[in-house]
């Protein structure tokens, strides 16, 4: 599926001292080597993509690493360097007096069929944006891209090359881009400014740029889409989502504004007086998830998708992948969401469940029970290949475990709640089982019946649903008929009645 066509390998092997070097040139799966390790005072490593290995029980020394940065070119203001001629990147960490005391020894390798997963968008002329967390292979595709578009579709391309890691260290660059041009940027401060450069002095149908990730280089990406120039790059993030709530980047997807509707607007929407909304149009018109190296999904048009997400609404996602003979296979998914259905002589029961939920940090008995008390029907999941829907704690959700990261690289929605609290378990079932508004009045003062059975029964207290305020006043009424007290929390739309003795 995916030819190397070069990887340069002996030009790295030979900058690393030989008691690290020989170890390494012994290792079965060399050819799959992701990078070296180097710190100071510990024993060397080398990364394979489902290994480490501890290459030489001697600690590195101060020698070592002066041996290496000596066989390199210099470290620009990125503390990043490469070795002439080639597409490796070495990396430096350095102490508080400036000295070296790391290195990473990254493997840069030119690989032929990376953008055959989505040649058909590179080719359409509109600018497109790679996503995808580190390693998964975003700059091999960027390389090729160029390649391509220079060589198979003869355009002017010019390359923004920050770190030289597109086409390589040093003056000439690397053949693995083709006959696309470079443009090197002297420090990574001035990458916008190299940018509006190339568009004003060179002519170039297509502008390649890697990592967007200020506010200066996302209003030049946008200068050059307004010129007319196809764009395709990267930027920080997995997600179409990542980015929309990244305020530095949120404009390459249109930018995010809050906007306040009138009385009437807001009851003709449905919706809430002060909501989101898009600024402008796009920078780039689609944006592409990769999730593995022969895996990706695809947001064909970037307007309607974050509109969309904005609005609350179901999403079009175009999951793409190579199958074992190396031809594309596409899949469109839309979320889907469930369905309600009233049945005769019985308070409103929701059935047709189509959500499968995976929790992760959420206190299952207390979700199932409230679901019990709406006559929900949940089908929660162990699998998470088996779930549409990932039901996690913001403190969770912070920390990102490995379980939220395999979720997000499935591009799994995720619903954060804020704590663990009924309040805010109720308000994941309104969300996700929204009730009918015809029987929403008969359910609030079920519920608020069902709470006072409980209170009478021996419980401390018991809270609400939220509910408007003409709805709460009746939930309170319900409460002092029955000699209890009650009082309301939280604010305004999502203000609650809390049941309790005096």
């Amino acid at each position: 599926m995916q030819k190397v066509i070069t990887d340069d390998l002996d030009a790295l092997l030979d900058i690393l001292p030989s008691y690290i070097r020989q170890p390494l040139c012994q290792q079965a799966n060399i050819s799959e080597l992701l990078e070296v390790v180097l710190d100071l005072g510990r024993s060397s490593e080398a990364r394979f993509p489902r290994r480490e290995v501890v290459l030489s029980p001697k600690e590195v020394s101060e020698q070592d690493i002066d041996y290496v940065a000596s066989r390199i070119s210099s470290f620009g203001d990125d503390n990043r360097a490469g070795i002439e001629r080639t597409l490796h990147r070495i990396s430096a960490i350095r102490n508080r007096k400036g000295r070296i005391v790391g290195l990473t020894c990254r493997v840069g390798r030119a690989v032929f069929g990376t953008i055959k997963i989505i040649e058909d968008l590179v080719q359409s002329g509109k600018s497109v944006l790679l996503l995808g967390h580190p390693g998964v292979g975003k700059t091999t595709m960027l390389r090729e891209v160029a390649r391509v578009l220079a060589d198979d579709l003869n355009k002017r391309v010019i390359i923004v090359d920050t770190s030289n890691e597109i086409a390589g260290d040093g003056d000439i660059p690397h053949p693995a881009i083709g006959h696309a041009r470079r443009m090197q940027v002297t420090t990574p401060t001035k990458q916008h400014a190299v940018m509006i450069e190339a568009v004003e002095n060179h002519m170039p149908e297509v502008i390649v740029i890697d990592e967007i990730g200020t506010e200066l280089e996302a209003q030049a990406a946008r200068t050059i889409a307004e010129r007319g120039v196809q764009l395709v790059g990267t930027a920080h993030g997995n997600t179409l989502e990542n980015l929309m709530m990244n305020p530095t980047l949120a404009d390459l997807v249109g930018g995010i504004q809050t906007v306040t509707l009138g009385d009437e607007e807001a009851k003709r929407r449905g919706t809430q007086k002060s909501i989101l909304e898009r600024m402008s149009p796009p920078t780039f018109s689609i944006v592409v998830e990769i999730q593995d190296w022969d895996k990706v999904a695809i947001h064909p048009d970037v307007g309607e998708a974050v509109d969309a997400t904005l609005r609350g609404q179901p999403t079009a996602t175009e999951i793409r992948w190579l199958d074992e003979t190396g031809e594309v296979k596409v899949e469109r998914k839309v979320p889907i969401t469930s369905t309600n259905k009233t049945t005769k002589g019985k308070r409103l029961a929701r059935e047709n469940n189509l959500h499968k939920l995976y929790l992760f940090g959420i206190n299952r008995g207390r979700l199932e029970q409230m679901a019990k008390e709406r006559q929900l029907s949940l089908d929660i999941v162990n699998n998470l290949n088996d779930a549409n829907l990932f039901i996690t704690s913001r403190s969770y959700y912070r920390r990102k475990p490995q379980k939220v990261r395999d979720a997000e690289t499935a591009n799994l929605p995720i619903y954060v709640l804020k704590s663990n609290t009924p309040s805010q378990i109720r308000q994941l079932l309104d969300d996700i089982y929204p009730p009918d508004k015809a029987n929403s009045l008969k359910l609030a003062l079920g519920e608020a019946e069902e709470a006072v059975s409980q209170v009478k029964s021996g419980q401390e207290a018991a809270e609400l649903s939220p509910q408007s305020a003409y709805i709460r006043r009746l939930q309170h009424l319900i409460a002092e008929r029955n000699n209890l007290a009650s009082h309301s929390l939280g604010k305004d739309p999502n203000r609650w009645v809390r049941i309790y003795r005096e």
